[in-house]
């Protein structure tokens, strides 16, 4: 790919959903780790020339990235980027293979100097901060898995019959995503998620924070000493006073008009096609 093309990638935002200003941040921490990811591979492999010798790359490292970021903001086929870049499919398959570990390796980052990798970290950084966090699942609708693979029918989600892949998210009060969980079959619940990365754990021995959850989390409450709030239950099924409807219309609301955020979290992960880390 020409320079001018190039600079033109990187200067629309629409492209890459990044500014260049962060592009150039990436290459800068991203690139040497590419870098030295690669040139492990050709020393410690039986060889027949020396390294360094043969043809060099047609796709540079910017241009792997630039690759990798379209294709998880736009979820282009790679026949498309093969032809946008001018090199063959397989380079784009391999380069998005290399690229997209590394990024993901890099965490979230909040602020200055603080960035996030793991559940644990986003506890302990709830913690210190004194801020609260926000939880939920969502499902992406997947392909069907093909014929003949074992966990086929687990991808089948209950809640939405289709195929599906599921995920949780945790965000800050004001929707600022946290932390996104690698993808599982859509068939699994999200309180059990919940319970597979650990949270009831890291939040019933770590520091006291608050998070905020849905219906679907009911019962992780009492396990973490209070600090996952769920909605209100409701004690009356049927012929409910006037009194305690009144209450609880109020407090329901008052929850869902905090949890709400979470969803602007998802929001912007599902612009960035997040099956697409499946």
């Amino acid at each position: 790919m020409g320079n001018a093309s190039r600079a033109a990638i990187i200067s629309d935002r629409r492209i890459t959903g990044l500014s260049a200003d962060v592009i150039a941040e990436l290459v800068a921490e991203i690139g040497p780790l590419w870098h030295e990811r690669h040139q492990s591979k050709l020393a410690f492999r039986p060889r027949k020339r020396a390294v360094g010798a043969g043809a060099k790359h047609r796709l540079v490292f910017v241009d792997r990235l630039l690759t990798t970021l379209v294709y998880l903001r736009h979820a282009t086929t790679h026949d498309v980027l093969a032809c946008w870049f001018g090199v063959d499919r397989s380079t784009i398959t391999r380069a998005i293979g290399e690229v997209r570990p590394l990024l993901a390796k890099r965490g979230c980052t909040i602020s200055l100097g603080v960035r996030l990798r793991t559940l644990a970290e986003v506890v302990d950084y709830l913690g210190v901060s004194g801020k609260t966090g926000i939880t939920d699942g969502t499902e992406i609708r997947v392909r069907r898995p093909a014929a003949g693979r074992r966990d086929r029918e687990a991808f089948i989600s209950g809640k939405h019959k289709q195929n599906a892949v599921k995920t949780m998210v945790v965000t800050d009060g004001n929707g600022c995503v946290l932390f996104c969980s690698p993808t599982r079959s859509g068939s699994c619940a999200d309180i059990t998620r919940a319970r597979q990365l650990g949270l009831v754990k890291l939040l019933a021995d770590g520091p006291a924070v608050e998070i905020l959850a849905d219906a679907g989390y009911q019962g992780l409450g009492a396990q973490t000493g209070g600090r996952v709030v769920t909605p209100p239950h409701r004690k009356f099924k049927k012929s409910a006073p006037e009194w305690y409807e009144e209450i609880y219309e109020r407090r329901r609301k008052a929850h869902s008009s905090r949890h709400i955020q979470v969803e602007h979290g998802i929001a912007h992960l599902k612009s960035w096609r997040r099956d697409r880390f499946r």
